[in-house]
């Protein structure tokens, strides 16, 4: 195409014309005006620039650096928009001169190589291409370019500038002439000087960014600890040193060679977290986050409210768009090459057939075959790897912003989104927005290969190509609906899903509240039935899926009848060389229409999941305006409130706190009492900002610390729980320690202060978790101090002595707000605060509101009463002996060692046992070496025995034999050119062809619906066996066993074997059967193939075998590593408040971000791993391509049929698509049956004993009496861990109260629990009326007994549901025991009664509203042996006589148990026992007890009186 100037003159032009023809030598015009000249010159000049960049890399390398300069780590950080702009620029250049460079080519081969002008050409732009694709490179390497690239390089610019400024001049000089100029070169001559004014721009005015470090400076780490952190996680992410990755050469980043040296490890041994080296910074979270977020954020205004799916897409973008433009160049390299085979095909068979263009035509085919493969191989290889980067880059991104909404989340908002919920925004959505960078070029990358295929069709072919077109389209269209059902069925499915993982969540969450209710079963059921929700919209997807890979299979098909029939109508000749061209290209065209479906689904899931974190980031955050923050020192008033209304839910009509004001001054001590739901917590809460404010201010002036009422605690060290991020301060330490009474229960612990805790504090008691608690708020030294009502949880004795060391001494100079329900602590306070229905009923000092309203005198006078019973108590000790000891032969204890000694004796045990001492929590456990067998096997037979196997894979040897059928018969009818005369007429050729390409497309169809049918069946019973037994493994397992892992494995390993596993076992099989298919048609040409297809197999076997063992480690670390960040996750969302109350959140930040790069480190390393060994097998099967086409045209013509030949060569191209595909797909397969492993390992852990043992059933009636008995009774939790309780005999009579005290971890819990048998006795026996309860079922034995636990536990959904889930009782049941519990008002009041909504945990009713369900749970049972195991912890004094009432009223003739750290609701009881470290110290009548003031109990009952009583002399 010829561009000619126009014969109309213009000014500027004509002046431009003028200059031009002046500047020009008059005896040089003709010959520099010559394009052969300017091309000449070009080319010098980029050889130029090679040169001065090969000299500066040799110099660099005598210097002992790594290549063209040094790497500089801080490369990203530092990119400027003129550095990134040069990049893009250099590199688009040299795109251009490739493509130009391949025009010029072709005009040469069209001349018979004669053309010594386009020779020129085809070399200048050789050199430009080269040239300029290597500074783009360099660039890309090496960011201080102002010191790397120095005077030479900006005087090559210089001139580079002169030159393309010339030539554009001559161009316009020709123009006005009115000469022909080749349009491609015109093209060229303005980019390049365009390109070139902007590179002397960069190089000469640009300056390079400063070296400021990013992330510092970004919101996301602000805060006093966060500087330090992030620095801190940087190094520990490879910021400061060079990785593999980053400080390989060019040759080593082309071949994957970075990788050997892990890879080589992988075979010495088994890969360990720290085998695997640190991310590059660019790739490190720590760095993402902060630009993701920014973007994010300048991308809708700064308003966070306002994230949509669009924006959360662009600002995804824009955080990779680097790599996402190379891939997008990667991609567009590849599918060019990949036409290059097809596009030949023709020629090659006529050369077959005795056809020569020139001389070595043969051989000039087999190099472009083969170089055509090798860029195919490495573009995609490349484009594979960095599109894995991307994701992980997506992925890390994403969750660092989940994260952080999930510490800012309003309470209002996280009701409407439970953990579980949130959590698989992390677990599933971003891990499928990550995954979905394998799909991103896809939409584009078809309609680029549809065009070049069509191009291809009408060399061939002419107009039929325009049949193929349509049936393409029509092929695309038919998706449409399909993709649209898929869409609907996957945000159903993922519904379904979220509420089974809440429920999951919540359900082991409380697993000990169930396992002693003996409510498991139950719960497990309401588990299965969400699955079977979500199995029906899973089956609908699956078999959508099914049908969708049936229409695309068959689509190659379709459209190759509907072209070679358009031909026949067209009267178009059919050749077997042009047929094998177009068979070639339809191949092609399978991969890109093969794969939509996928693409589409995948488009799909990832648009649901965008809108789902969009929805998510949407929600609103804590208000920041609540409290006004002075700094320290800046007022005189600590905290103030002014007229303040607050509300959790602001649309209320009646809100949760009314008209608050009050006022603390520094030192001040503030007690906040009232009964159970006035609004105490909420007080606290609004105070830390966490309650919306309607109306009024708060201030609040100095640092806060704050005690929850429910004990929040991390896992791991308790050092760690109570520095909690401050730096260890010994002495400091040690006094908090002592002020919390912690140092014993230190001393009895294995390890000390470096034991680690179990998740939610699970192997600690509930007193030592709340001491952990204050002791944590101590150390932070704060300025304000709030406490929930901290001293619920500990016994009497302790509780005093926090009262005194924590509130009166080491806080005596700090402003304290307590809530409290024992009286005895109100008259230390400098102010008390009466709440009643959320306002403040009265404030004063003690004496000044003692008169002056009823409320308080309530409280007061229901512990007046609680005294008067302990005072009777001890009055009628002297003259009443209890004669029921004498009866039943009880006798105290009498143990005389002081504490000191005991806790001595605890430690000689310790040490002498000579068991070895391990931490409760284990490292998570991971098979090591190669998936075993039985694995696959089990996988394989799970659904319906494994019969439906066989027919998948014959119907997959059906299609393929019948595909190869198709194309051998459209070879072999058809002639090799116009001049033979066909063997069959075009008729039979079409028929026979229709038939056999239905016959195969009805294969696929068979084979696409019983893949799914196994797959659906086997995930299913996969999903049922493991949750079976997760939820009948012993307590034990959900102590050592963190949340996160189950939990990890009932969303993504469940979803891998959902929507994943079958697939990876269908695509091996088919890629199988489609290699071996090739080979038997290339060695039906050739059986020398052979020869080298038999080492190269072998050599590939071998590759295979080497790479495994390191990418199996590899892909089992990425399931590791992902569970503490699940974990971690979890556990921040539920200590969100006390988090924030700390002023935290930096530091939890960067952990969070710690642990994504060390989920993303295995995965990075993976990706390459794998992309190493598929560059190897690319490059093997190429030369085994390569050797048969060198064979092919070595022998005479006419030794074998030229279409047969074409046939092979046809089905050769993608002999190392496939060969590389199946090592990939087996690789794959490995990797993700590493969760149906990890599935089938929870799914045989040990079991408890039997539920029901139908031979020794109890009666009906059991327990009759209730008398329980205990002989020498001892426990521990574990194997490996000490005795908790050593040695214990004594009875419980039936129909008597008995209290049991003690110190907190004295075992009081551990022997209730042994009861339930939660644990198992390791010696002695417990006999309930007779009965031996080890020799019964468990839900025989927990479904007869009682109790009323520690922790008060609601369920979401209804008051109903919660009060009898079993579903036993009439609602007129219901409602009395609600009544007798006093909560039957409150319900009444409700709108839907019993049918009124619980929230997650119970989180909409108060702590002591919450144990009164359990109470009315226990009054629905109606129990013979009730147990309380300090249940009225959570209670104000009043209604804990209320419920001793109600116990005392309905319980009068059963055996209760009491646990209790208040003496008024044990000093009633007939029996007391009172333990120490796991033995008893006192068991006797509290009067008998009381008798002897020496004894534990008469000083603990005198300590309490003496406390309680002195508020009111």
């Amino acid at each position: 195409m010829d561009f000619r100037g126009s014969t109309n003159d213009n000014g500027m032009l004509t002046m431009l014309f003028s200059f031009s023809e002046s500047i020009l030598p008059p005896d040089s015009r003709s010959f520099l005006l010559e394009p052969l000249f300017l091309r000449w010159v070009s080319g010098t000049l980029h050889a130029v620039l090679l040169l001065v960049m090969f000299c500066s890399w040799i110099r660099s390398k005598i210097r002992g650096s790594n290549g063209f300069g040094a790497v500089t780590e801080s490369l990203k950080d530092r990119r400027g928009f003129g550095f990134k702009s040069a990049l893009f620029c250099s590199l688009a250049l040299s795109l251009l001169n490739l493509a130009l460079m391949s025009l010029s080519g072709f005009y040469w081969y069209e001349s018979d190589w004669l053309d010594k002008e386009e020779l020129v050409s085809f070399v200048g732009f050789l050199l430009a291409m080269v040239s300029w694709g290597i500074l783009s490179i360099c660039l890309h390497r090496y960011s201080d370019y102002e010191q790397k690239f120095p005077f030479l390089l900006r005087l090559w610019l210089g001139f580079y500038l002169a030159v393309s400024c010339y030539s554009l001049v001559v161009d316009i000089v020709m123009y006005k002439r009115q000469e022909t100029i080749p349009v491609h070169l015109l093209v060229y001559d303005m980019v390049s000087f365009a390109a070139a004014l902007f590179l002397g721009y960069v190089a000469f005015f640009k300056k390079a960014r400063g070296n400021s470090n990013g992330v510092l400076e970004e919101p996301l780490l602000n805060g006093d600890s966060s500087v330090g952190g992030s620095v801190e996680l940087s190094k520990a992410n490879g910021g400061d040193e060079a990785t593999p990755y980053s400080r390989s050469g060019i040759f080593g980043l082309l071949t994957f060679s970075w990788m050997s040296p892990l890879i080589d490890l992988g075979n010495k041994k088994a890969l360990d977290l720290e085998d695997v080296p640190q991310l590059h910074d660019s790739d490190s979270v720590v760095g993402l986050a902060p630009k993701f977020r920014s973007m994010l954020e300048s991308s809708d205004g700064g308003e966070r409210s306002g994230v949509t799916t669009f924006k959360l897409i662009k600002a995804l973008f824009f955080s990779a768009q680097w790599e996402i433009l190379v891939t997008a160049f990667f991609v567009f390299i590849y599918t060019v090459a990949s036409y290059v085979g097809p596009a030949l095909i023709d020629t090659f068979v006529q050369y077959l057939n005795g056809r020569r263009q020139y001389n070595n035509e043969g051989y000039v085919l087999v190099i472009t075959f083969f170089v055509a493969k090798l860029v195919e191989c490495l573009s995609q290889r490349h484009w594979f790897f960095r599109l894995q980067k991307v994701g992980i880059r997506m992925r890390s991104s994403l969750v660092a912003m989940i994260y952080e909404k999930g510490l800012t989340l309003s309470c209002h908002s996280k009701q409407g989104r439970t953990s579980g919920e949130i959590i698989n925004f992390m677990t599933v959505d971003a891990e499928r927005i990550g995954n979905f960078s394998w799909y991103m070029h896809d939409p584009w990358m078809v309609l680029l290969q549809v065009g070049l295929a069509l191009w291809i069709l009408y060399r061939n072919l002419g107009l039929a190509s325009i049949a193929a077109l349509i049936a393409t389209i029509l092929v695309m269209l038919v998706n449409v609906p399909f993709g649209r059902m898929q869409e609907r069925f996957q945000e159903k499915l993922m519904e379904a899903k979220d509420s089974r993982m809440k429920s999951t969540s919540e359900i082991l969450r409380n697993m000990r509240i169930l396992k002693l209710q003996g409510w498991e079963m139950k719960f497990l059921s309401k588990i299965f039935d969400l699955r079977k929700s979500e199995e029906g919209w899973l089956k609908k997807y699956v078999y959508n899926s099914a049908v969708i890979s049936f229409v695309f299979w068959g689509a190659p098909t379709l459209v190759s009848v509907s072209t070679f029939g358009a031909c026949i109508l067209l009267g178009i000749p059919l050749e077997s060389g042009k047929i094998l061209s177009a068979l070639a290209t339809f191949r092609i065209l399978q991969e890109p229409i093969y794969n939509l479906p996928d693409t589409i689904s995948m488009v799909v899931q990832t648009k649901v999941s965008l809108d789902r974190i969009a929805s998510y980031l949407c929600l609103d955050n804590l208000q920041p305006d609540v409290v006004e923050r002075l700094p320290k020192g800046s007022s005189d008033i600590a905290v103030e409130v002014t007229n303040s209304t607050l509300s959790w839910d602001v649309s209320s009509a009646s809100p949760t706190l009314k008209d608050i004001n009050f006022k603390v001054f520094p030192g001040m001590k503030v007690a906040v009492c009232g009964t159970v739901g006035s609004g105490k917590s909420s007080l606290l809460s609004s105070i830390l900002g966490e309650v919306p404010k309607i109306s009024g201010s708060l201030k609040v002036c100095g640092t806060k610390a704050y005690v929850a009422q429910s004990p929040w605690i991390q896992s791991g060290k308790i050092e760690d729980n109570i520095l909690f991020g401050k730096p260890m301060e010994r002495e400091r330490y040690e006094k908090v320690l002592e002020a919390c009474s912690l140092n014993k229960d230190l001393e009895i612990l294995s390890f000390g202060d470096q034991t680690v805790i179990g998740e939610r504090g699970i192997n600690l008691s509930g007193g030592q978790k709340q001491r952990i608690q204050i002791a944590r708020a101590l150390y932070q030294d704060a300025d304000i101090y709030l406490f929930d009502d901290p001293f619920s949880a500990v016994d009497a004795h302790t509780g005093s002595h926090l009262f005194k060391e924590v509130l009166l001494g080491l806080l005596c100079s700090k402003s304290v707000i307590y809530v409290t329900h024992q009286v005895e602590f109100l008259p230390a306070a400098d102010l008390i605060l009466v709440m009643k229905d959320g306002r403040i009923s009265q404030a004063g000092k003690y004496n000044d509101i003692l008169s002056s309203g009823t409320d308080f005198m309530e409280l007061i006078g229901a512990h007046q009463e609680a005294l008067a019973v302990v005072g009777s108590v001890d009055a009628n000790s002297v003259s009443e002996k209890s004669a029921l000891g004498e009866e039943n032969g009880v006798v105290r204890d009498a143990i005389g060692v002081d504490g000191k000694q005991e806790s001595q004796d605890l430690k000689n045990e310790k040490s002498d046992s000579g068991e070895p001492t391990r931490q409760l929590v284990q490292e998570e456990e991971r098979e090591k070496g190669s998936v075993a067998l039985a694995v696959y096997w089990k996988y394989i037979t799970l659904a319906y025995g494994g019969a439906l196997v066989p027919f998948i894979l014959l119907a997959q040897v059906l299609f393929q034999l019948l595909q190869i059928g198709s194309n051998y018969w459209m070879a072999w009818a058809t002639p090799v050119s116009k001049d033979v005369e066909a063997p069959v007429n075009i008729s039979t050729l079409m028929i026979v062809y229709v038939v056999l390409a239905v016959g195969s497309s009805l294969c696929i169809l068979v084979r696409a619906t019983l893949l799914v049918t196994a797959g659906y069946k086997t995930a299913t019973q996969l999903f049922h066996k493991m949750h079976h037994c997760i939820f009948r493994s012993p307590m034990s397992f959900f102590d050592s066993t963190p949340s996160g892992r189950i939990m990890n494995r009932a969303s993504t390993d469940q979803s891998a074997v959902d929507l994943d596993i079958p697939y990876q076992f269908g695509s091996v099989a088919i890629t199988v059967i489609q290699l071996i298919g090739i080979i038997g048609v290339m060695s039906q040409v050739s059986w020398l193939v052979f020869l080298v297809f038999i080492p190269v197999v072998a050599a590939s076997i071998w590759y295979q075998r080497y790479y495994i063992a390191a990418a199996r480690e590899l892909s089992r670390l990425v399931g590791v590593c992902k569970a503490p960040l699940i974990q971690h996750f979890a556990e921040t969302i539920s200590g969100s408040t006390t988090i924030r109350s700390f002023s935290q959140e930096s530091r939890f930040r960067c952990d969070n971000m710690r642990l994504s790069d060390g989920y993303s480190r295995p995965k990075f390393y993976s990706a390459g791993a794998m992309e190493w060994l598929c560059f190897r097998l690319d490059m093997l099967s190429s030369l085994t391509f390569a050797f048969s086409l060198v064979f092919l045209i070595s022998i005479p013509t006419g030794v074998i049929d030229p279409s047969l030949a074409g046939l092979a060569v046809t089905y050769g191209l993608s002999l190392n698509t496939l060969q590389a595909w199946l090592i990939w797909t087996l690789c794959n397969l490995e990797n993700k049956i590493i969760s149906v492993e990890r599935i089938l390992q929870y799914a045989s852990v040990p079991s408890e004993p039997p539920l029901v043992i139908e031979s020794n059933r109890p009666e009906q009636s059991w327990p009759s009496r209730g008398d329980v008995d205990i002989r020498d009774l001892q426990v521990r939790y574990a194997p490996h861990m000490p005795l908790v309780l050593r040695g214990i005999t004594c009875t419980f009579k039936g129909g008597l109260r008995t209290g049991i005290v003690g110190r907190t971890g004295s075992g009081k819990s551990t022997l209730i629990q042994t009861l339930f048998r939660i644990v198992e006795p390791s010696a002695g026996e417990i006999r309930i009326d007779g009965v031996n309860i080890l020799t019964i079922g468990l839900h025989d034995l927990r479904l007869r007994l009682s109790i009323i636990p520690q922790d008060p536990t609601m369920f979401e959904g209804t008051v109903r549901s919660n009060l009898d889930p079993l579903e036993e009782y009439t609602d007129d049941q219901i409602w009395e025991a609600l009544d007798k519990c006093q909560l039957g008002d409150e319900v009444r009041k409700k709108e839907q009664k019993l049918d009124s909504s619980v929230s997650e945990n119970g989180d909409n009713w108060s702590m002591g509203q919450r144990q009164l369900v359990c109470l009315g749970r226990v009054l629905l049972k109606r129990s013979k042996i009730l147990v309380l195991d300090e249940a009225t912890a959570s209670v104000d004094t009043a209604t804990d006589n209320l419920i001793q009432k109600t116990l005392r009223e309905h319980f009068s003739d059963c055996t209760v148990i009491t646990i209790a750290h208040r003496i008024s609701s044990v000093i009633d009881s007939d029996m007391v026992l009172l333990l120490s470290n796991g033995l008893i110290e006192e068991y006797d009548s509290p009067l008998r007890l009381l008798e002897d003031k020496s004894s534990s109990f008469s000083k603990l009952v005198a300590e309490y009186t003496a406390r309680s009583s002195s508020s009111f002399t």
